[in-house]
């Protein structure tokens, strides 16, 4: 593609949750800049632990490094941001996860924030990564769900529930001041779950759309 586009990746094999995300972002970034989106092969079709994002981070900088040309930027889009670091040492555009961009949108005029999500093997590299960023005095923890993960993602009505309890106790017990919803697969759940909170309901996918956009600009 010649024209300036943003290029999401997703290390996560499932072409559904793809076009999920790709979705998502054209949402987000309107008539501002197109998205071009790649889908990893070698990965499962939704990453739920350590072991598997780790090995799915060599594919993020294989795709990024075969489609990334004219790119605005590159967006990887698991919340683990498998790749990250090796793909910016490969590439001359700005690189960000969506779980980067997410705590930094969360955080940002000194919010005290936390995450949702449906990945408890996540949880601690989700804590160290709000420390690599600098953020662990506002980062107010996680929530998390029991049981399957990838059961729970394939249904809208349940992964509804769950996660809007979550965010309900992240704000009620935890005291944040903004919920990011963690996980590329969940973000249409936080666009449902938006309106029901009084205080934000971030999608880690358009938080790293205007990630991009603002350094752009």
């Amino acid at each position: 593609m010649s024209q300036p586009h943003i290029l999401l990746i997703n290390p996560n094999s499932s072409p559904a949750t793809t076009d999920m995300m790709c979705a998502i972002a054209e949402r987000a970034a309107g008539e501002r800049v197109a998205i071009v989106c790649a889908t990893a092969t070698r990965s499962p079709a939704m990453i739920v632990t350590v072991p598997e994002l780790e090995a799915s981070a060599a594919e993020v900088v294989e795709l990024g490094a075969a489609h990334g040309e004219n790119c605005l930027g590159i967006i990887v889009s698991a919340y683990g941001d498998p790749g990250l670091d090796a793909l910016r040492a490969q590439v001359d555009v700005p690189v960000v996860g969506i779980c980067e961009a997410s705590m930094l949108a969360a955080a940002r005029g000194g919010r005290r924030f936390s995450v949702a999500t449906v990945t408890p093997d996540l949880l601690d590299h989700i804590a160290a990564k709000a420390e690599a960023l600098g953020l662990g005095g506002l980062y107010a923890g996680a929530r998390c769900s029991d049981g399957d993960a990838r059961a729970l993602a394939g249904n809208a009505e349940a992964l509804d529930r769950t996660l809007g309890e979550l965010v309900r106790l992240s704000i009620e017990d935890d005291g944040a001041e903004a919920v990011i919803i963690g996980g590329g697969p969940l973000g249409a759940a936080a666009d449902r779950l938006r309106p029901l909170f009084p205080v934000p309901v971030l999608g880690p996918i358009p938080c790293a759309v205007e990630h991009l956009l603002d350094r752009a600009a």
